[in-house]
């Protein structure tokens, strides 16, 4: 974007600002929503076995891994149910950021695949750090309560 001595941006297409200006919160929670009902989907397994990745853990060092996978299906189901709502949506996000870095680093080095097998977690990991700092928004519950982290 162009920008003016004012330190204002200048749309290219100006008659765009009342769609963007309008839709900017919906699109944000829209994307939270998303990310939230996936993390749900992708934890729903370990949920039903909680310690089914106990050698999973333990092979990339977290010992032991009966206290770290039942802690991981936590993370990932109930994790994306209150990212999803809104609800504590800043440190549920953060955990969920940890849980996918730690996929770049199992995908990308131990499993050797490098980028080509970490940049699904990689975006992942910038979408909940994007929502570990901006938190719900006002389309959550956080901000019904008027309370937030």
């Amino acid at each position: 974007m162009a920008f003016q001595s004012t330190g204002r941006s200048r749309l290219i297409v100006p008659a765009l600002a009342p769609v963007y200006t309008s839709a900017h919160e919906i699109v944000e929670t829209i994307l939270r929503i998303a990310a939230g009902v996936l993390l749900v989907t992708h934890g729903f397994g370990k949920i039903i076995n909680p310690f089914g990745a106990v050698g999973m853990v333990e092979s990339l060092g977290f010992y032991p891994g009966v206290f770290w996978s039942p802690l991981l299906a936590i993370t990932e189901f109930f994790g994306g149910i209150l990212i999803t709502i809104g609800l504590f949506t800043r440190p549920a996000s953060f955990a969920a950021m940890i849980v996918l870095l730690v996929t770049v680093y199992f995908h990308g080095i131990v499993q050797d695949q490098g980028l080509a097998g970490a940049e699904k977690s990689i975006l992942w990991a910038a979408i909940f750090l994007f929502f570990a700092f901006r938190g719900g928004n006002s389309h959550s519950v956080d901000a019904r309560l008027g309370r937030t982290f």
